[in-house]
């Protein structure tokens, strides 16, 4: 059976838990040898012998804190020189917290633009050569119903992935010329944070669900990780530029996000 991505490389932050996990095992079955870039040791490594043990591919863990440039940088390279090429980047890692607005200080909203904007902005940049040079690249970014649907209460998060979405979309339009795509991905699935709102929010919980057309939250390999797939695949190679919400329908009204804040 011919695989959508053999032959193809990607390399994936955050990849050892959550939604990056599923998606570079999706990436992994349909044939892509991946990196996983992770913070945490055991999750990464865990991972990478998951993927070669489970799909036969070459998959590899990086030590890496995306707040840190050059740590990006460094991880952007040492996928290059392992794998001779890098076809596909995936920027997973992210993160929040529920806050009212006007008691964000700077550095939280500091810290939130480092982990969700520019992380994905100095990896972007780092790859951007390694691509051009190929003629070919997928640039998947994760992005948040969050900071399209304006949720209350993660105003750090919401404002630093609405900036993630337009540096997306504007490196479409400038780099489609040398073959290379971008597209963002707003997932709705049981990430290890997402399992902590919702344990903290029940009534909540409910009440999202009660507006989810699906009826259910998303499994992050099995709904999230085919659509990484399709992007990152030749038959994507004419979509740019787009937010593609593989939620279960939740964009379409919207849904009751009101996490128990501090007043």
């Amino acid at each position: 059976m011919v695989k959508l991505l053999e032959g193809r490389t990607a390399l994936v932050t955050g990849g050892g838990q959550g939604v990056g996990q599923g998606i570079a095992r999706a990436l992994a079955h349909a044939g892509a040898n991946v990196a996983i870039a992770q913070r945490k040791v055991d999750q990464g490594e865990e991972e990478a012998r998951y993927l070669r043990e489970t799909h036969g591919v070459d998959a590899f863990f990086i030590q890496t804190d995306v707040t840190n440039r050059a740590e990006v940088e460094a991880m952007v390279d040492a996928a290059h020189q392992r794998f001779g090429r890098l076809d596909i980047l995936v920027n997973n890692a992210g993160g929040s917290f529920p806050k009212r607005l006007e008691k964000h200080s700077d550095e939280e909203m500091e810290g939130s633009f480092a982990l969700n904007y520019y992380a994905v902005f100095w990896a972007m940049k780092a790859a951007f050569p390694i691509m051009k040079a190929q003629g070919y690249g997928r640039v998947i970014n994760l992005g948040s119903l969050n900071g399209v649907n304006a949720h209350m209460f993660t105003v750090a998060y919401n404002a630093s992935k609405e900036a993630m979405r337009a540096l997306t979309r504007t490196a479409a339009v400038e780099w489609g010329p040398h073959g290379i795509t971008c597209n963002v991905i707003c997932p709705s699935a049981t990430s290890p944070q997402a399992q902590d709102y919702f344990a903290a929010n029940p009534e909540m919980t409910k009440a999202i669900l009660l507006q989810v057309p699906a009826g259910r939250f998303g499994d992050a390999e099995k709904d999230i990780g085919p659509v990484a797939v399709f992007l990152a695949s030749e038959g994507g190679g004419y979509m740019s530029g787009n937010t593609l919400f593989a939620d279960g329908g939740a964009q379409v009204n919207g849904v009751a996000w009101r996490p128990e804040v501090e007043d």
